[in-house]
C-alpha cells in the first residue's frame, strides 16, 4: 500500500477544478483525458435554505493490491516496492487497455495520441524532489493536502 495519500478537505473545496488543470499541465494530458477528478454534487438546499455542494476528489487510490498491475501483460503497469506508488512504464506499454478494464475505479486512461496508457502517479518525479503533487500545489483553496511518511 502506498505510504502517500492525497486528502480533500471538503469544507475548503470550492470545486474550481484547479487541481485538474494543474495535473493536466504538469503531465501534458491531452484534451478529453483526466488523470484526476473533482466530482461535484449539487447544489442542494441546506436546512437554512442556502445552497450547498458536495465534492469528492479522485486521484489514483494506490491500492494495496492493485488489479491493474497483474492485468498488464507487458509489465508496464508497476507498483514501486519502496513506497507502493503505482505507475506506468510508458516505454513498455503496448496500449492493450487490460489495466483500464481491470481497475474498478477507471483510473488508467488510454491516450489516443500516443496509443499508450496514462494514470495518476502522484507526480512521482515531484515527490522524489521533495515537492507535493501538482494537484496539491495548484489547489486554489488549499483543500488538498499531501501526506508523506
Amino acid at each position: 500500500m502506498s505510504i502517500y495519500k492525497i486528502k480533500l478537505d471538503k469544507k475548503r473545496c470550492i470545486a474550481c477544478q484547479a487541481c485538474e488543470v494543474h495535473c493536466k499541465v504538469k503531465n501534458n494530458v491531452p484534451a478529453g483525458i483526466q488523470l484526476n477528478h473533482i466530482f461535484v454534487e449539487g447544489p442542494r438546499a441546506r436546512k437554512d435554505g442556502r445552497p450547498e455542494f458536495a465534492t469528492k476528489y479522485q486521484p489514483c487510490l494506490m491500492c494495496k493490491e492493485p488489479k491493474c498491475v497483474p492485468a498488464c501483460p507487458t509489465g508496464a503497469m508497476t507498483m514501486r516496492e519502496s513506497d507502493g506508488l503505482v505507475y506506468v512504464r510508458t516505454e513498455l506499454c503496448d496500449g492493450c487497455k487490460a489495466c483500464v478494464e481491470a481497475c474498478p475505479w477507471s483510473v488508467p486512461v488510454f491516450n489516443e495520441l500516443t496509443g499508450r496508457i496514462m494514470k495518476c502517479d502522484y507526480c512521482m518525479d515531484r515527490i522524489e524532489q521533495g515537492l507535493d503533487p501538482a494537484c496539491v500545489t495548484g489547489c486554489t483553496a488549499k483543500a488538498l493536502s499531501f501526506t508523506r511518511p
